[in-house]
């Protein structure tokens, strides 16, 4: 037992090694997550066992850092609350609570809420189908300013300031998870940054390496988490890739014109790469922790969407 156990954590340490090497030498550039990646089906480090009976409720506080490809250092406390209503059938909330730092000043507020349904639609005794639906609404319009009074752009906005529609599909086993989702924004926001509204700002060029968000309709995103999980009585780890593309292009309206114009380079792959833990104090408590680096991203964002590394730990408490 003692054997295996060992052999189990080299493998893991080895592909996480080779794993870091390649995200060192890769140039990251961002994260196009808008935050349907952990609702309902499509969240990472979901538990599969039959045998074990896990309680219908819980709650997570979350602390999350991420870095961005700017340099902005975002930061967010997160209240993850799911409420099973029977053994196939569960609603999740989520609240963070955002606050962005860098060159061009600190933006601080409630983020967007996540809201979704969950229902297992089969279970068998080696794994189990989920399907999710939900949104996410806005707390804000994505209009905050900075102490000069110049509108900041999406990178450091507390909100996408969007209603979104999101669905999802996932095969859970003790070993794999596989999960599939779409999110769909259905309304433009208010941001009115550009490269030119900063003028006659002390921090006008820095301001200029930000990409226009003017009432930004963002695309339709498509995920993928493919994850391999590793189980022992109280401790478990996991590693996985997250591509997400994004279909369509990204909008603005153009301030010269008026008009709405497509972005260009909006569209494409970003990947990730993903490793976690968890370890349960018992059955009622337990914590988890994970870190994901930027693989490769679309050379556009102007969701504000770029952290190139992140990292969160919780604690978990069942009821």
């Amino acid at each position: 037992m003692l054997f295996s156990l060992v052999k189990t954590f080299v493998y893991f340490l080895t592909i996480l090694s080779i794993f870091s090497l390649t995200v060192q030498k890769t140039k990251a550039q961002g994260c196009s997550d808008a935050g349907f990646c952990t609702m309902g089906a499509m969240k990472p480090d979901q538990h599969f066992n039959r045998r074990v009976q896990l309680k219908l409720r819980s709650v997570q506080i979350a602390q999350y850092v991420g870095e961005t490809v700017f340099g902005e250092i975002n930061t967010a406390t997160i209240v993850d609350l799911q409420v099973g209503i029977d053994e196939k059938n569960s609603v999740q909330f989520k609240l963070p609570y955002v606050i962005t730092t860098g060159d061009l000043g600190t933006n601080s507020g409630l983020g967007d809420i996540s809201v979704s349904y969950t229902h297992t639609i089969y279970n068998h005794k080696d794994y189990q189908w989920q399907a999710t639906i939900g949104g996410k609404l806005p707390t804000g319009d994505a209009t905050r300013t900075n102490d000069e009074g110049f509108v900041f752009p999406m990178v450091y906005q507390t909100t996408l300031g969007s209603y979104d529609l999101v669905g999802g599909l996932s095969f859970v086993s003790r070993r794999w998870l596989l999960a599939t989702g779409i999110q769909h924004p259905l309304n433009a926001n208010d941001n009115t940054f550009t490269r030119t509204t900063w003028e006659g700002s002390s921090l006008e060029e820095v301001a200029r390496k930000y990409p226009a968000a003017n009432q930004l309709l963002r695309g339709t995103d498509i995920m993928l988490r493919i994850e391999r999980n590793f189980r022992l009585s109280r401790f478990n780890f996991h590693i996985g890739l997250l591509p997400i593309y994004r279909i369509n292009k990204d909008q603005i309206v153009d301030p010269a014109t008026q008009t709405r114009i497509k972005v260009d380079k909006t569209t494409g792959l970003a990947l990730s790469g993903l490793a976690g833990f968890g370890y349960n104090f018992n059955t009622r408590s337990g914590i988890k922790g994970l870190f994901g680096a930027r693989i490769e991203d679309r050379d556009v964002n102007p969701d504000g969407l770029y952290r190139e590394v992140v990292a969160t730990l919780g604690y978990v408490l069942r009821f």
